[in-house]
């Protein structure tokens, strides 16, 4: 396999700063649960990932607004830490855009990001990619704003426009979408460390990093990021560490008929009863299952 591609030179015993906040993928209420217990800022929900899982397929916009929602219901059931939701396009106009708000406010997330491109839309790293003109998700933001209950649930307004229209355009793009009201900017896909440090300084608000792991940016440092002026950073890549452990997995029981080396990688049948949290069955077990054997007792004589 190959080792992958190389982050950026930083000190591997510096601790992420304080000032930057990082956000990290999940795909599922048990991936929720996991990442639950190491208190990571926010968890993201993303199309990407939820395309892959739910459906086996690539991120094109065709997961429907049920499926997204329904997963969000589930990953915030299953952990204390605040869910970043991908919405995609909206899911169409301004008026689909009040929809995927008051549905995904009411699962208890807390922000959605929202991008600039046309339906279906891609990857914000695969080719091809269309946008929509900016007056059109400016209406967007401004929907998205008007119809959320609190201030305190967040617009990420991503712009796809590096790819389509330059750097300049996504410059452009980002302080006009902070003015019709977003909370932070996405600016997706830059390419090169001089693109990425110049974000930050560019765009009159707080701001957004995506790392993918041999996606078109480079992986800069959260320290580093920090120092750049990003605000928070995302991680999403799950799915390549879970699609990485399910082939060894797989391949050790074809290969030997037994667990092989992929039992190194496991963890036991009752590790894992205590992760889903079979311990709180038990003891509701223990606490009803008596009260359904006690004797009734007689009403009062008249």
């Amino acid at each position: 396999m190959s080792a992958g591609p190389q982050v950026l030179d930083q000190d591997a015993a510096t601790p992420p700063s304080p000032h930057i906040e990082q956000i990290i993928g999940v795909h599922d209420a048990l991936s929720a649960r996991i990442a639950d217990a190491y208190g990571f800022d926010w968890l993201h929900v993303g199309g990407y990932n939820l395309s892959g899982s739910k459906l086996g397929m690539p991120d094109v916009g065709l997961l429907t607004l049920a499926e997204n929602v329904e997963s969000v219901r589930r990953i915030v059931e299953c952990t204390s830490r605040p869910v970043l939701v991908d919405g995609d396009d909206g899911y169409g106009n301004y008026l689909n855009v009040m929809r995927l708000v008051r549905e995904v406010e009411r699962t208890g997330a807390r922000g959605i990001h929202m991008e600039d491109q046309v339906l279906p839309k891609k990857c914000g790293h695969m080719e091809g990619k269309k946008i929509v003109p900016m007056e059109v998700f400016e209406a967007k933001i401004k929907a998205f704003v008007d119809t959320r209950k609190s201030d305190d649930f967040l617009l990420f307004a991503r712009t796809d426009a590096i790819a389509v229209a330059g750097f300049e355009a996504a410059i452009e793009r980002g302080n006009r979408y902070l003015e019709a009201g977003a909370d932070v900017i996405f600016v997706e896909a830059p390419t090169s460390l001089e693109q990425a440090a110049q974000i930050p300084k560019l765009i009159r608000g707080p701001v957004m990093y995506n790392w993918v792991y041999a996606g078109k940016s480079p992986l800069i440092p959260p320290g580093e990021l920090a120092s750049m002026g990003y605000t928070h950073y995302l991680q999403a890549d799950i799915l390549y560490a879970v699609s990485h452990a399910l082939h060894g997995y797989f391949k050790a029981l074809k290969d030997t008929g037994t667990y092989g080396e992929a039992a190194q990688r496991m963890i036991t049948f009752d590790e894992f009863n205590r992760l889903v949290g079979f311990d709180e069955i038990v003891r509701a077990e223990q606490r009803y299952e008596p009260l359904m054997k006690a004797p009734s007792k007689a009403p009062p004589a008249a």
